[in-house]
């Protein structure tokens, strides 16, 4: 294999455009999905149900997508045709989702919402993997972590906006938050979901075409090939990194489908998901994601540097240890304003899961193989998310007595489990520098 230039700023900030895009929508999804299910007749006990399609569809089509991109070439490259593909087949679940009443005939909304919940999910997989991918087919081994830390930077700016558009439309252009009559979904949010399938295709287009792919042959490697065929192996660091990416998307998960209600409930003094209250906490929820995603892109450029003087592990498990005592925190705060605080903590340990598992991971991959090993790395996100997905509404109705307020508060004793598990992991960079 040929060596890798390094790229400047601006090469690597384009060839991550595409992330803005992609994580505009899934914020959208974040922060709104469980009010739109709730507002079709989904039970709450039953949301985290709804919400296993995401992680299930991405548990099989990261790695199929991971395989099939590491031998894919056209004339868009080896991993630009599955941004597009991604990107379109988003957007179109974008559009429908908030329509589900008007799609039903013989079927419930919910179930429809829940279809295409999923069908969102796989199609957001299809774009998101090849980025990771990307990341690591472009840059050399010592421009990872920024590559990554791009890659957050604007993951983080989508993330803000997406959460927040909601919220911006009623409060700054008087849009109705809402509902039309019951069973249906504010006006605010579909008008987010149509504009959030715009912002994505732009940004996927852009990536398309201000970014060049490395030929396959660039990847060969004449030594290499006249070696023997090694059998596929996972390696160590790989191994080490699923048990702190288990325990911290299984926090994530929990807060994603949990912190509405337990807002609502908790803030607001409401179950009832159409009334007016429960919509309010819905939209300051969405403000609550877009401060924990906006933190995430400021810090995101300055996890190289705090990485370079203390390594990634340490970098990785401070981060996780604040989030977790930030969601700790849930339990002892009475006003909803003061959220905020607890949110900057929790874009803290964004940041760094987007980022920093990645960049220990990528040098000890083989570069041939990156898409699929990326691919199944991801099972690792998909896999807690499963768990958490099975177990928790049961976890909520039985040992939490419908508090989804605990529910986040056990996101923080996960998350700080993930912060000692990330001690064990032998990142390569670092034992470089010792």
């Amino acid at each position: 294999m040929k060596t890798k230039p390094r790229l400047s700023f601006w090469e690597i900030w384009n060839m991550s455009v595409g992330f803005l895009g992609i994580q505009f929508g899934f914020a959208l999804q974040n922060a709104n999905a469980s009010r739109i299910l709730l507002s079709f007749g989904a039970d709450v006990h039953h949301l985290s149900w709804f919400w296993l399609v995401a992680p299930i569809t991405g548990m099989i089509v990261q790695p199929i997508i991971g395989y099939f991109s590491d031998r894919t070439w056209n004339r868009l490259g080896r991993r630009r045709p599955y941004f597009l593909v991604g990107a379109l087949m988003t957007s179109m679940a974008l559009i429908l989702m908030p329509n589900a009443p008007h799609l039903a005939t013989f079927i419930a909304p919910m179930f429809i919402g829940g279809g295409l919940l999923m069908i969102m999910d796989a199609s957001i997989n299809i774009s998101m993997e090849p980025f990771r991918a990307l990341v690591a087919d472009k840059l050399p081994d010592e421009q990872h972590t920024l590559g990554f830390s791009v890659q957050t930077l604007l993951i983080g700016i989508g993330a803000v906006a997406g959460s927040w558009l909601p919220y911006i439309l009623t409060n700054w252009m008087g849009i109705s938050n809402k509902p039309a009559a019951e069973g249906l979904v504010p006006q605010n949010v579909i008008y987010s979901f149509y504009f959030g399938a715009f912002v994505l295709i732009s940004a996927i287009i852009w990536t398309i075409v201000s970014t060049k792919e490395y030929p396959p042959d660039f990847y060969e490697d004449e030594k290499e090939d006249a070696k023997p065929k090694e059998k596929f192996k996972i390696p160590a660091t790989m191994w080490q990194l699923l048990l702190v990416q288990f325990f911290s998307w299984f926090a994530l998960f929990s807060m994603w489908v949990y912190t509405t209600p337990a807002i609502a409930m908790h803030f607001y003094g409401t179950t009832d998901p159409n009334s007016v209250t429960y919509q309010e906490a819905g939209d300051w929820v969405g403000i609550l994601f877009g401060i924990y995603n906006g933190v995430s892109a400021i810090i995101a450029l300055s996890l190289p540097i705090v990485a370079n003087k203390i390594g990634r592990r340490f970098t990785h498990a401070l981060a996780l240890s604040i989030g977790g005592l930030s969601f700790l925190s849930f339990a002892i705060i009475s006003d909803p304003v003061m959220l905020v605080i607890p949110m900057i903590g929790i874009g803290i340990a964004w940041g760094s899961i987007l980022a920093m598992p990645y960049a220990m991971l990528a040098n000890s991959l083989p570069a041939k193989q990156m898409g699929m090993f990326m691919g199944l790395f991801n099972m690792s996100i998909t896999i807690p998310q499963v768990v958490n997905g099975i177990f928790g509404g049961l976890i909520l109705q039985y040992f939490f007595h419908d508090d989804p307020l605990n529910s986040i508060i056990m996101a923080g004793v996960f998350m700080l489990l993930g912060a000692v598990s990330t001690v064990f992991v032998k990142d390569k960079l670092d034992l470089r520098k010792k």
